[in-house]
């Protein structure tokens, strides 16, 4: 429905912003980390816009992030059976999206129950076993070592699954990742921050 909503910000909380557009007000919910980034009262505000319908209760809700990285991670959280918009906006105001995805790929559930209020252990399994199949459909296993990886990548799998975890290719997880070191995590974040130049 929405792309993204800009315009005068009027009101933040700790849960959601009001963003004037066009004299219309809307309310949108959104992560900490989102709602930071937006900056004072009365600054030009953007947030991408995901429209959560819930046809059950009729109810009618904007959820809005000031990345694109942050907001397809949150679509893909929210794809999961049994987890709602509020755990999943909860999950990335607590947890970097390079965490999260170094959870999904070490299966580290404890972590993401600990660190996500709502979200107990059996649901954090949960959201990895899953986003672990979505993975597995991208079928990077029989590749060759030398073809999936730079040389200074160090044939380190885990940064380029993080990635396609995170809803880019093959191809884009291998350049952003080009030139990286240290730590999964820090490899990851390198990678994100190069994906997100482009």
């Amino acid at each position: 429905m929405f792309y993204y909503i800009e315009g005068k910000l009027t009101v933040k909380t700790e849960a959601f912003a009001v963003i004037d557009a066009g004299g219309v007000g809307y309310r949108i919910f959104s992560t900490r980390t989102s709602l930071e980034n937006l900056g004072e009262i009365g600054s030009k505000a953007r947030l991408y816009i995901y429209t959560n319908i819930k046809t059950s209760s009729d109810t009618f809700a904007l959820y809005g992030f000031s990345t694109q990285e942050e907001k397809n991670v949150f679509e893909m959280i929210l794809g999961v059976s049994g987890v709602g918009a509020k755990t999943a906006a909860s999950l990335l105001s607590n947890i970097s999206p390079s965490k999260f995805a170094m959870c999904v790929v070490t299966n580290d559930a404890k972590y993401l129950s600990k660190n996500t209020p709502g979200l107990g252990p059996k649901g954090a399994q949960r959201i990895i076993l899953e986003l672990k199949d979505k993975f597995k459909d991208a079928d990077i296993s029989g590749m060759p070592a030398d073809e999936m990886f730079a040389p200074d990548i160090e044939g380190d799998s885990e940064a380029v699954s993080a990635l396609i975890v995170l809803g880019y290719s093959k191809d884009e997880a291998m350049r952003a990742l080009n030139g990286a070191t240290g730590s999964t995590e820090e490899m990851i974040k390198y990678g994100l921050k190069n994906l997100m130049k482009t």
